[in-house]
């Protein structure tokens, strides 16, 4: 059996009987924390003694934009009392330091998501972009995997075949006076809608449908409308 020595007992003693580090401090830390109303207090993760008579007390915090962050309570108690006073609150990084440390760095071409071009922005295109390919005259235009990528898109995308609103139609874009076709080179699948009320000025597909569609009779808009009522009709 291990022998305890004499100072651990008095340290170990010297803890309990401190006021700042009890429940009733922890239960102070918190309040306090809570009454700045800055943020979730989230669990007691640890206690530092500064001095014989400063402690700081660790909450984790769930503060949107300060992942790595964690709350500090620093309390004081002054020797022989027992009287606990808050004398500082914070949001601070962790000791572990992951708040401090930089991102693992993404190349721009990485990061860059269709929308996020704004007026005035400029975005050339990467060296080598197998979306391009360069014409006889030293142009470049567009390659056929560029094409053909652009094409997936519209084919899977909200005017695709298989969209919602295809699968809902009853008639399709082929037989539309508003469907533009295309012709090369996307070929026969693929138009423009002219159809204000509808996909106007997006590619669709020549399979995609909508309620729109000009051949659509003026009864369907009837068809399932309920029985005219009169709620203003006497009642004796």
């Amino acid at each position: 059996m291990g022998v305890v020595s004499t100072s651990h007992r008095r340290r170990k003693s010297a803890q309990q009987r401190s006021p700042l580090l009890d429940a009733r401090a922890v239960d102070l830390a918190r309040t306090a924390l809570e009454e700045l109303g800055d943020g979730p207090v989230g669990e007691h993760i640890g206690v530092q003694g500064l001095t014989r008579n400063v402690a700081t007390h660790r909450f984790a915090a769930d503060v949107p934009g300060y992942s790595g962050w964690e709350w500090n309570a620093v309390l004081a108690c002054a020797s022989g009392s027992r009287h606990v006073t808050v004398n500082e609150l914070a949001l601070v990084p962790a000791p572990t330091g992951e708040a401090l440390r930089a991102p693992e760095w993404v190349p721009w071409a990485d990061r860059i998501r269709p929308g996020d071009l704004g007026p005035g922005d400029i975005m050339p295109p990467e060296p080598g972009d197998e979306r391009l390919a360069e014409a006889e005259d030293g142009h470049l235009v567009l390659s056929k995997k560029g094409l053909e990528d652009a094409k997936q898109r519209w084919r899977t995308g909200d005017y695709g075949p298989n969209s919602e609103f295809a699968e809902k139609a009853a008639l399709n874009c082929r037989t539309c006076a508003f469907y533009l076709p295309s012709g090369e080179p996307l070929g026969r699948n693929f138009g423009v809608c002219a159809n204000e009320f509808s996909a106007d000025g997006h590619v669709v597909h020549a399979t995609y449908g909508c309620g729109a569609h000009s051949d659509t009779p003026p009864d369907n808009l009837l068809e399932d409308a309920p029985d005219a009522f009169d709620d203003e009709f006497p009642i004796f």
